[in-house]
């Protein structure tokens, strides 16, 4: 079950990324040129941010693939270096002068990456059912 979540997070992250590409690069230019020159910078800027965001859930979720297929061993996932990257922040008020468009492909990038999030925090966390000793268990073959 897992791995059909992460099939189809990783999925929904791709078909975003070209979204975005598109948007982005085609009807989103002509879009910025109509808007006032600083936020014009801002839209920009707001479209590395996008990719930033998507690139963080991918590489995320390739671990995981590498995990499942046993490339990578649990414990490897719990690396920061492997851990979901932060995504950054967009401006409410700038949000509001945005074209529309631009908006939606903020929005579902930053929707994704919380999503995400949840799932990379909760590698924190022990399974419910657990019991103590297989907890400390886990943790200690996680940190060897």
């Amino acid at each position: 079950m897992q791995r059909q979540v992460f099939d189809a997070l990783y999925s929904e992250a791709m078909i975003l990324a070209d979204e975005a590409r598109t948007y982005f690069d085609e009807a989103g230019r002509v879009e910025r040129e109509a808007l006032d020159p600083l936020i014009r910078v801002s839209f920009s800027c707001e479209s590395l941010k996008v990719t930033t965001r998507l690139m963080h859930v991918v590489a995320w979720l390739l671990t995981q693939r590498a995990i499942e297929s046993g490339e990578l061993l649990p414990r490897d996932a719990l690396d920061p270096a492997r851990r979901l990257g932060d995504a950054p922040v967009t401006d409410a008020a700038l949000l509001a002068m945005l074209p529309a468009r631009a908006r939606e492909m903020i929005g579902a990038s930053t929707d994704l990456h919380r999503r995400v999030a949840l799932m990379d925090e909760a590698q924190d966390m022990p399974e419910p059912d657990a019991s103590p000793v297989r907890s400390m268990q886990k943790r200690i073959a996680n940190a060897f």
